[in-house]
């Protein structure tokens, strides 16, 4: 009994499907390589026909203009200047938390500057959002330069939620160059089964810290608050501090009064008045 042989596919065949694999492969699973600039106007256009405190002004960074919010301190003296970046998919003066946070730093003192930050469509994902951390980058260089230009100091970075992460990018980068102390509202907030792909740098800045987040905040800050602790002492800066806004969920919902007075009270701990 003869025993068939079966062909080979030709060698063309073969080298086809192994070349579309290995193409396919590669190919980002991200939907999206850069901000939604459609969307991002929208916002800021919404932000300008809401706004009741401060000016909408015009930045020039690399790669082209963007909004931000400024306010003169409302106080007799200027303490210094705050950099504010907000979270996923918001504006520069959203009601919820940024927009009277900034408002009520002002009040206490401070020169406030909210920066509009790149933003996707509403259902993107963190994944998502990690091709488009770096174009926040040269938005904060921007905003220091802007400060600068004013002779305003000391600065705050000062960053919530997806904010955080773009901050956090650029002090991976920069260390504490050009700012003076650094505040993150909500830091490490990821998606399911989506963990983070840049460290906390607090390890390698000597600037003072606050890790502030909700007590009813997202599962992904909780877990990973022991982690931002030991870095920011290993950091080494006694004045750093984590606190736990009793009764705060993520957004500080309701709540936006009691988080400026946790962030102004700490403010007022670095004694630079």
């Amino acid at each position: 009994m003869k025993t068939l042989q079966t062909q080979a596919p030709p060698q063309t065949f073969m080298s086809f499907w192994a070349f579309l694999l290995m193409t396919l492969c590669l190919v980002p699973i991200s939907p999206a390589e850069s901000a939604n600039q459609e969307r991002e106007d929208r916002l800021t256009e919404e932000m300008e026909a809401n706004l009741f405190d401060g000016d909408v002004i015009s930045l020039l960074p690399d790669g082209g203009t963007f909004a931000a919010v400024e306010m003169e301190s409302q106080a007799d003296s200027t303490r210094g200047g705050i950099i504010l970046l907000h979270g996923r998919g918001f504006h520069a003066d959203w009601p919820e938390n940024i927009g009277p946070l900034r408002v009520g730093l002002s009040e206490a003192g401070w020169h406030t500057l909210s920066l509009q930050m790149p933003v996707l469509e509403k259902s993107a994902k963190y994944f998502d959002y990690l091709p488009v951390l770096p174009e926040a980058l040269p938005r904060i260089d921007a905003a220091i330069a802007h400060l600068s230009d004013q002779d305003i100091s000391p600065v705050v970075l000062l960053a919530h939620s997806c904010g955080a992460h773009m901050a956090m990018l650029w002090m991976e980068q920069n260390g504490d160059s050009g700012i003076d102390a650094f505040v993150g509202i909500g830091m490490g907030a990821t998606d399911y089964k989506q963990p983070m792909r840049h460290l906390f740098p607090f390890a390698s800045v000597a600037m003072p810290v606050l890790d502030l987040y909700g007590e009813e905040d997202f599962p992904a800050v909780h877990r990973m608050a022991a982690e931002r602790l030991d870095l920011m002492n290993k950091g080494g800066n006694p004045l750093s501090q984590q606190i736990v806004s009793a009764g705060a969920d993520h957004y500080f919902t309701d709540r936006s009064d009691q988080l400026t007075e946790e962030i102004s009270t700490w403010l007022d701990s670095l004694g630079w008045d």
